[in-house]
């Protein structure tokens, strides 16, 4: 049992004296506060809707914080601090409003309770919300049959945790049941199954979500309202949010956005393969490896020393080095080559670079595949992309293929080594123009290694497709061709000049411009 101080005495969070203590009050007037506020929104109205916090206190880990969360069935914008129940870290209830006087009913814990716990037990979470605003209600019955939400190229998309303007959000839906402890196993099954989501819609009811703090949670509440707002007016208005440029909902067999065949009629009147997605490789796919090597790399190198200097102080940087340290002491622990210590931040600006400077050169030349190196070049490259120092280089046969997908509604993604922040750079200053409007996502390494298997089964997961056989996957090497179509991906390999050699007998098919596909 958790214990803190309280003037100087120590007292268990579960007792009597720390329930009616200031963090505890404070959240329960907090919860009050917000409670009248998103009935205004026309989140919580006609007694629906919940809001659970956690109390924050600094000399109690997360895990073991008290809970302090709405009543059921209750008028939401009238309630007062007293009103709310205190749970434990595990979910029992500690503390229980007194009843009022008719004709209020007696009062009853939030419905939502057990679902809240799923997202405090296997989220860490610091707050959620549960609303029945009408915009959440209503996305969801757009396409009765789509089991998620996706929006794209939305600014309001960068209020949620994880996401960016060019990035596509994903929320699950689950069907709705006739009570709301009946949605539970569906929202634990959603909330494992959807890793990156801090939200879950409920078919014809509302959505559930979850943040690391109050003010998290209720900055992506707001978010999530606008863009499902914004994706029913759009709807009306015959637009489709869910790709880049938003253009005209196209309808096929007349249903929503549905994926056209590509080549889908041969000479023969075959049928080809249905493809709902693309996911594309850079190096040697859609760019010169030569590039790669012969300039952004060096650029890399050239500038690592410069880049430290000037933005030592940032956060960003700072982070930057946190994650080089940490490699860093694997590396030497491993004996890997070039590694050598970083000393200590006492030790001086100038030695710290000096000795960081050393270990990405080494890095570089060794063509590592590591986020610590990856997330470094990305933000060197941007500034050199942002100063036309640099200017990212496709083939030619690229920007029209890559607009011709785009008008079939066939989304497009891309997959590399390299950190989204430089794929974004790289198809944002081409020297074709800004080719980031024809593009739906982009993965890099976090979701795994691209020659292993699992890898693939994640983006399968990531971009909503019914079957992994509907993702077409172009790459030049024969180790990802490979893993992707054990995955069971359709692969194409890509052969370009400065390619290197395949072996023979190989199986796959092969293309030499996209214009073959």
């Amino acid at each position: 049992m958790a214990a803190i101080a309280l003037n100087g005495l120590k007292m268990a969070t579960t007792s009597q004296a720390y329930m009616e203590s200031k963090p505890v009050n404070d959240t329960r007037r907090l919860l009050a506060d917000l409670c009248r506020q998103f009935y205004g929104l026309g989140w919580v109205s006609g007694t629906g809707g919940s809001i659970t916090i956690k109390v924050h206190d600094d000399s109690i880990p997360k895990p073991e914080q008290l809970i302090v969360m709405s009543p059921s069935g209750v008028q939401k914008e009238r309630m007062v601090p007293e009103d709310m129940y205190v749970l434990s870290p595990s979910g029992c209830i500690l503390s229980t409003p007194s009843p009022k006087p008719y004709p209020n009913k007696p009062p009853k814990c939030s419905d939502c309770a057990p679902l809240f716990m799923k997202a405090y037990l296997m989220r860490n979470a610091g707050a959620v919300i549960h609303s029945h605003g009408m915009e959440s209600c209503i996305v969801t019955m757009i396409d009765p049959l789509s089991k998620e939400f996706r929006i794209t190229h939305m600014e309001m998309i960068k209020g949620i945790q994880g996401h960016g303007y060019y990035d596509e959000l994903v929320v699950p839906i689950i069907e709705n049941t006739a009570h709301e402890r009946e949605l539970t196993d569906a929202l634990a099954e959603a909330i494992e199954a959807y890793p990156k989501t801090t939200a879950v819609l409920v078919r014809n009811h509302g959505i559930y979500i979850w943040g690391d703090s109050w003010i998290n949670a209720k900055t992506q509440a707001e978010c999530y309202h606008y863009l499902f707002d914004a994706a029913i007016k759009l709807y009306q208005l015959g637009f489709d949010w869910s790709t880049p440029d938003h253009g005209p909902i196209r309808k096929y067999g007349g249903r929503r956005n549905m994926p056209v065949k590509a080549g889908s009629i041969n000479s023969n009147h075959e049928t080809g393969p249905l493809r709902r997605c693309i996911v594309l490789d850079i190096e040697g796919t859609t760019t010169p490896i030569s590039f790669v090597t012969d300039v952004l790399f060096p650029f890399a190198r050239d500038n690592v020393m410069r880049h430290l200097a000037a933005t030592y102080e940032t956060d960003e940087t700072q982070d930057d080095i946190k994650l080089l340290r940490a490699q860093v002491q694997i590396d030497l622990k491993q004996g890997v080559v070039g590694a050598v210590p970083i000393p200590p931040d006492d030790a001086g600006k100038e030695e710290v670079i000096a000795a960081l400077v050393a270990n990405v050169e080494a890095m570089i030349k060794a063509d590592r595949k590591i986020m610590s190196l990856k997330q470094l070049q990305g933000h060197i490259w941007r500034t050199g992309f942002e100063d036309n120092e640099l200017k990212g280089v496709v083939f030619e046969d690229v920007p029209e293929a890559l607009e011709k997908w785009h008008a079939s509604g066939i989304k497009v993604y891309i997959y590399s080594s390299g950190s989204r922040l430089a794929q974004r750079l790289l198809f944002g200053y081409t020297n074709y123009g800004d080719l980031r409007k024809y593009l739906c996502g982009f993965f890099d390494t976090t979701v795994g290694n691209k020659r292993e298997t699992k890898s693939y089964v994640e983006i399968s997961e990531s971009v909503g497709v019914d079957r992994p056989s509907e993702i077409l996957f172009v790459t030049d090497v024969y180790q990802e061709a490979i893993a992707a179509k054990a995955a069971g991906l359709e692969v194409i390999i890509s052969i370009r000049p400065g390619n290197g050699p395949l072996p023979d007998n190989h199986g796959f098919k092969t293309i030499t411009c996209f214009s073959e596909i």
